[in-house]
């Protein structure tokens, strides 16, 4: 019975856990997706005559790395 009561009394501290995790999930993911929007705009501004050929293609690159970054992190996290 002891048992039972130990892990009722885990349960909120760890949902605080994964709610603070998520949280800093989400501020990556925008983090990562605007810093290469700005890398894309720089290369297009560089080398592609104000074309946005750099800018889509870095901003997708971008979101795929945020996507896997996300899937990487929310396997890590334990119910």
């Amino acid at each position: 019975m002891d048992n039972k009561d130990n892990n009722e009394n885990k349960k909120p501290g760890r949902q605080l856990k994964n709610v603070a995790v998520l949280s800093g999930i989400a501020i990556q993911m925008g983090v990562t997706i605007y810093l290469f929007v700005l890398l894309g705009k720089w290369l297009d501004t560089k080398f592609n005559n104000n074309d946005k050929l750099f800018l889509i293609i870095m901003t997708l690159f971008g979101v795929a790395i945020s996507l896997y970054a996300v899937i990487k992190q929310v396997n890590r996290i334990k119910y």
